[in-house]
């Protein structure tokens, strides 16, 4: 791991996406009308995203174990595509793009997961940083 021992804490934002495609109508409406056979899509997704930013450092090796201050998660939908925008933030000496990055990931796997059952061709794009601010440089893709 990188030494981060002589940084300063900064306030530190970050926002990314991935984007679930489903391949039918009824899947959007399943998982609006909350008929999926394995549960509630969006709340279930939402809390394995929380779990994915958590969790990062355990799982990527170089990523510095850090704390998680705020975590949003918000969905757009529009015709097969549900867009997962996911806000991380934190005061601390390094930046939380790769946790943003990774609670979309997990978020879009928690819904494929739920969605194979209904829906054979469920593909998952986009899994991108957006934006993020603090450190020595922001990035701003929106």
């Amino acid at each position: 791991m990188v030494d981060i021992t002589q940084k300063q804490s900064t306030h530190r934002t970050a926002v990314a996406q991935a984007v679930v495609k489903v391949g039918d109508m009824a899947t959007i409406e399943a998982i609006k009308n909350g008929t999926v056979p394995k549960g509630d899509v969006l709340s279930m997704s939402k809390a394995a995203g929380f779990l994915g930013v958590k969790k990062t450092s355990d799982l990527l090796p170089d990523c510095h174990p850090l704390p998680v201050e705020y975590c949003g998660i918000d969905y757009e939908m529009e015709g097969l595509e549900i867009k997962i925008i996911i806000s991380v933030k934190t005061f601390y000496k390094t930046g939380v793009e790769v946790e943003a990055m990774h609670g979309a990931s997990v978020v879009a796997l928690t819904m494929y997961d739920m969605l194979k059952p209904i829906d054979k061709n469920v593909e998952i794009h986009h899994i991108k940083l957006l934006k993020k601010t603090g450190g020595k440089s922001d990035i701003d893709k929106l």
